[in-house]
């Protein structure tokens, strides 16, 4: 091996050991942080389940981390992903939405899982995907609740 090579994985482990005590913040709002989401839209026993697996995770301010989110890199593209969920739609902060956001935000809710975009790929890969039936069970709860908004929506547009 050349001295080149040989310095520069030197460098390369060196750096990724010092990158292992440089950690991003936790997420870790705690569940009481969806409690009033569910107390709001309320979901049924198995699609509070479907969320609590499959969304919060990325979209609320309680995530459950894996063994593998110590790692850095990994630990900063999980941050990423997390930050950037959470910035599209976090359940963690809807008494702070406008019913009109509420409405819009299960409308893409709907939107993402029917058309496979949510969860992202890179999530399911080791959490596994949506099966149907969990997939016909969100969609259907995400429907009714939307149904509950959209006629609050019409009564104060209403004279």
């Amino acid at each position: 091996m050349n001295k080149f090579v040989r310095y520069f994985l030197l460098l390369a482990l060196a750096a990724l050991v010092v990158i292992q005590f440089i950690r991003p913040e936790k997420n870790n709002g705690g569940y009481e942080s969806v409690m009033a989401f569910e107390k709001e839209t309320k979901p049924s026993t198995e699609v509070a389940e479907i969320l609590k697996t499959n969304c919060y995770d990325c979209h609320s301010n309680q995530t459950q981390y894996p063994w593998y989110a110590e790692i850095a890199p990994i630990s900063f593209w999980l941050d990423e992903h997390i930050e950037h969920g959470k910035g599209h739609f976090n359940v963690s902060e809807w008494n702070s939405y406008s019913t009109k956001k509420k409405d819009h935000k299960l409308e893409e809710l709907i939107e993402f899982v029917e058309e496979g975009e949510m969860p992202l790929d890179s999530y399911t890969w080791l959490h596994g995907d949506l099966s149907d039936e969990d997939t016909k069970l969100i969609l259907q709860w995400a429907g009714l609740t939307r149904l509950k908004y959209k006629d609050k929506l019409e009564v104060s547009l209403t004279p």
